[in-house]
């Protein structure tokens, strides 16, 4: 690898958590030695890139810094056509229609010879399932996540049993072949799954979450595989 390419791969590294980054672990990734991520680290630090390292922690890329656009590799633009084929193929039409977008965003910047990875790609997702018709619009319930309000819903559960629940929505996630929501539900007074095709009626509530919704986040994260549903 060049030592430019090595020095924008270790700028990705970092900006890509904000964690400190070992040496070590730097040098696994780029398949170089602690010697050299040593002296492309002072390199960088010598053109300015704010990176603060401590001794026996690691390295932290301080905000405010971002490099410009780079070229991508054959491997990111897989990724990028992966991950965007399938919002395609599963996502609301909402998402779906922004993956198609981003799809097409990337094809107008890339170079001719670059097309062919993205237009057919390495990796790629199975056909698009036959998902249950959602009975709520998502992309309106992802509009109420990101503003942080209660919601209120009506639930028929897989046995038929109709509930009426108190919900603080945080995700929309996929199960299967059905979109889901996750978030705290003031009935069961636990994180909870409920899928869209079974969410009969809903409504937005004027009371914000008493909590951080991104730390409520973490703690469903760390609860994945423990969690109930409905």
């Amino acid at each position: 690898m060049r030592k430019a390419d090595r020095l924008f791969q270790i700028v990705q590294i970092l900006r890509r958590t904000s964690r400190p980054v070992t040496a070590d672990a730097i040098a696994i990734e780029l398949e170089t030695s602690k010697r050299s991520v040593y002296r492309d680290i002072a390199a960088l630090i010598g053109q300015r890139v704010p990176i603060r390292g401590e001794a026996g922690i690691g390295y932290v890329l301080e905000g405010g810094f971002d490099l410009p656009p780079l070229m991508l590799t054959a491997d990111e633009i897989d990724a990028v056509a992966l991950g965007a084929q399938w919002v395609a193929g599963h996502a609301d039409p909402a998402l779906a229609r922004a993956a198609r977008d981003v799809l097409a965003k990337v094809a107008a910047v890339l170079p001719e010879e670059m097309r062919a990875f993205l237009e057919d790609p390495s990796a790629r997702t199975p056909p698009a399932w036959d998902s249950a018709a959602d009975r709520v619009d998502a992309s309106q319930l992802r509009a109420v996540i990101r503003t942080g309000h209660k919601i209120t819903i009506r639930y028929t559960d897989l046995a038929g049993a109709q509930t009426e629940r108190t919900v603080w929505p945080l995700v929309i996630g996929y199960l299967d072949a059905v979109r889901v929501l996750i978030g705290w539900c003031e009935l069961r007074q636990g994180f909870r799954s409920f899928r869209l095709d079974r969410i009969d009626a809903l409504e937005t509530l004027d009371t914000r979450i008493p909590a951080d919704p991104a730390s409520m986040r973490r703690k469903w994260r760390a609860t994945l595989g423990t969690s109930a549903a409905g």
